[in-house]
């Protein structure tokens, strides 16, 4: 294998402090470059930092002059769903302008090699449990659209340019690395896992369940959660997979097994010992029941397999995190 420079947009975030220390271990060298929006210092575990912003034109260009790069995972942009609807257009600035002149500093550099960050919001309400990479795409809120758009873009590029990407669609990132440095610091934090560890730390009174009457075994709704490092690890394994000349290609990244709201909240309260306050509140608008991902594919093309696959590992290893840093990093 040839080490290699990789770039790393948002590689100072949750998923991508977790990719960084990924690409370390394998001995490739990370270059992270973050606005430092919601990233944070503390959080990188090595490589050299670049502080700026993609919608700055003429800064990626420079960039991609002032340095070599081999490939580039792609992780910055906003991901709130609430906010994406309020605010279209800072969606649709960060997530897809900023990622297209990313792209032209790539292709002027001749670098056509791309991880993308993508998303299931892509699927929107799902016709199919579980949902396959060909299930419909059909986004009902901006965020979820500026990911699809981007793919969409990036399929035009490699039709037009021999640009060649694989696009990772998440589904519940959840976890920390089980060393406990690094983990999940957001604000603010709409991701149930550590909401749920906030008030077992008592940083939250209670937290609240959004509908208990869907059709699913116990009436909460069912997620498909993935642990952070099985994530990271994909992230490389596509990297190398397109050195070696991979085609293009999506691919659907969740553990295959779904999990409700309350098997997430009394799996917590056995982790922490802790008695989590819970009460039930409405439904929130648009919140499908059921959503699990089928990542045969990429378990069949790049051979990656999760290795984090249980609630009770992935909420262990968040509680570890949260419980030596009740209020998140430093910087």
């Amino acid at each position: 294998m040839i080490y290699v420079n990789i770039l790393v947009t948002g590689g100072a975030g949750y998923i991508g402090s977790h990719v960084v220390k990924e690409i370390l271990k394998k001995g490739h060298k990370p270059f992270i470059l973050d606005n430092f929006s919601k990233g944070h210092k503390e959080a990188i575990a090595g490589g050299e930092i670049i502080v700026g912003d993609l919608k700055n034109k003429e800064f990626i260009d420079r960039i991609f002059q002032d340095y070599k790069f081999d490939s580039v995972i792609h992780l910055a942009a906003d991901s709130l769903v609430g906010e994406s609807v309020e605010r279209p257009d800072k969606y649709y600035q960060n997530n897809l302008i900023g990622s297209i002149n990313l792209l032209e500093a790539m292709k002027k550099s001749n670098i056509n090699k791309l991880v993308f960050s993508s998303t299931a919001a892509v699927y929107g309400d799902a016709q199919e449990i579980p949902i396959i990479e060909n299930s419909l795409t059909e986004p009902k809120n901006p965020y979820g659209r500026s990911k699809l758009f981007f793919e969409e873009i990036l399929a035009d590029y490699d039709q037009s340019f021999n640009f060649k990407y694989i696009s990772l669609r998440y589904f519940n990132a959840s976890g920390a690395d089980p060393d406990g440095n690094i983990g999940e610091d957001h604000d603010p934090e709409t991701h149930l896992i550590p909401i749920v560890l906030k008030t077992a730390l008592g940083k939250r009174e209670k937290l609240e369940i959004y509908g208990t009457d869907y059709d699913t075994r116990d009436g909460t709704c069912i997620r498909d959660y993935i642990h952070v490092n099985d994530l990271a690890r994909a992230h490389l394994l596509a990297v190398e997979a397109l050195a070696e000349g991979s085609d293009s290609n999506i691919y659907n990244l969740g553990s295959g097994t779904g999990y409700s709201v309350k098997e997430v909240i009394e799996t917590a309260r056995k982790v922490t010992d802790k008695n989590i306050s819970a009460e039930p509140s409405e439904r929130r608008p648009g919140d499908p029941p059921v959503l699990i991902a089928s990542s045969a594919k990429i378990k069949e093309d790049l051979d990656w397999q999760p290795k984090y696959d249980d609630l009770n590992t992935i909420i262990s290893t968040a509680w570890k995190w949260h419980n030596n840093n009740p209020d998140g990093f430093n910087d």
